[in-house]
């Protein structure tokens, strides 16, 4: 919400797109639009959950960009910094939800980019659930608050 309030072109574009029925938003007609899922994809690409993702630890010796990891070596992942690449994202500090509009970017971490709840095995067991509610609630504050 902070950052749709900070940017009004924005939350004009999602809030166009938010239709409801009886007063308020249904989790069927969530799957009708891509605005609201993209602004909270955006915004947990600025601001992932966890900064610093749960450690990994390398089970094998391993080259990466350069430097030489050995095994048993416990790896830090700062999805932060990911979230703000300039390498990774054209104009990467501006809140652009367009950018995962019509795009195959999903929570899941398949792509190393936008990995705001991990990948894998030390993925989030709540993504589901959690990225539901937070559609469902951004889409009724929306429909209802100016």
């Amino acid at each position: 919400m902070a950052e749709l309030v900070k940017n009004p072109k924005e939350m004009e574009k999602v809030q166009a797109e938010i239709v409801g029925e009886h007063g308020r938003v249904t989790e069927e007609l969530l799957s009708t639009m891509t605005q609201p899922q993209a602004a909270i994809k955006e915004a947990l690409r600025l601001h992932a959950p966890v900064p610093m993702l749960v450690p990994c630890e390398a089970v094998q010796d391993t080259k990466l960009h350069g430097y030489d990891i050995p095994a048993k070596t416990r790896v830090l992942i700062n999805a932060w910094a990911i979230g703000r690449d300039e390498e990774s994202w054209e104009d990467a500090d501006a809140f652009r939800p367009e950018r995962f509009v019509n795009t195959n970017f999903d929570y899941s971490g398949k792509d190393f980019r936008f990995i705001s709840f991990g990948a894998g095995r030390r993925g989030c067991p709540g993504i589901g659930f959690g990225t539901r509610l937070a559609d469902l609630a951004l889409a009724n504050l929306l429909y209802h608050f100016d």
